[in-house]
């Protein structure tokens, strides 16, 4: 079902902030891995603006739902959304990657407020949110876990395991992301290590797969409503985006996996955003 067009708005308006957040980060932390905090933006937008049943105020309550970033390298990009969430002050943000700040390049749960995962080392994830779908089972809860991949960390062999578990056990209660922007450290995914036929691969592994547009807010929307609504099958959704979405520049462009930037790259990337309406 579309997304009403004023709903939409606030989304687009919220994403194209968090875009700024971002860069603002990497220059505050002298450095963060933005290509990939920038790809996957829409995706945690429409999760924490729209979806995940959470409360800020109250940020362990037991019938909340979980997320995992299972990519935590690119915590520039989801620390600012738990920000602007509310779960703690967009003014702690400056202290990112600082000597004594919850805030690191891998988000650590025992110090950000509202993270519900340490991640960082590729690969782990899906497994945490194998063991967290059981467990709202074991304990008769409804609560979603969602967990968002990387394309680059579907080389580990680790993924398959836990998705070979997640389709035998039946967990509709876990929905998989995968944040198909094409790029990793090294370069292309397949020419690095091939991935394709990627979305029959998980097909065979006993998954659901909507392949979308994962910076469209309504191809995004309907492919959550179909996982939100799964009971047994296990739905993955197979997110095509842009490393670097939103700066022209940084688009596509492995160079910017990593990278730091000066006063005026980083106002060189935010007048990109501006323009360009992301």
């Amino acid at each position: 079902m579309p997304i009403a067009l004023n709903e939409k708005q606030k989304l687009l308006d919220t994403a194209r902030e968090l875009r700024l957040m971002i860069i603002d980060v990497m220059a505050w932390s002298g450095g963060a891995h933005i290509g990939g905090s920038l790809s996957i933006v829409d995706i945690l937008t429409i999760l924490y603006f729209k979806y995940l049943k959470v409360d800020p105020e109250n940020p362990k309550w037991e019938d909340r739902d979980r997320f995992i970033l299972s990519k935590g390298h690119t915590a520039a990009g989801y620390i600012p959304v738990l920000a602007k969430r509310g779960f703690f002050s967009e003014e702690q943000l400056k202290s990112f990657n600082h000597f004594g700040s919850p805030f690191a390049m891998h988000p650590d749960s025992n110090k950000v407020v509202g993270c519900d995962a340490s991640t960082g080392s590729l690969g782990h994830g899906l497994s945490m949110a194998a063991g967290l779908g059981l467990g709202a089972r074991y304990l008769e809860k409804n609560y979603k876990t969602v967990c968002l991949l990387g394309d680059g960390e579907c080389c580990e062999g680790s993924v398959w395991e836990a998705a070979m578990s997640i389709s035998h056990f039946k967990l509709g209660n876990v929905i998989t992301i995968v944040d198909r922007n094409r790029l990793m450290i090294d370069g292309f995914t397949e020419e690095i290590m091939s991935l394709e036929p990627f979305a029959d691969k998980w097909r065979a592994f006993g998954f659901e797969v909507i392949e979308i547009d994962g910076h469209n807010f309504d191809q995004l929307a309907d492919a959550l409503d179909k996982a939100w609504a799964a009971i047994e099958k296990p739905v993955m959704i197979l997110a095509n985006t842009i490393k670097g979405k939103g700066v022209d520049f940084m688009e596509n462009n492995v160079v910017y996996h990593y990278a730091s930037g000066d006063s005026a790259v980083c106002e060189k990337a935010k007048a990109s955003i501006l323009k360009g309406g992301i």
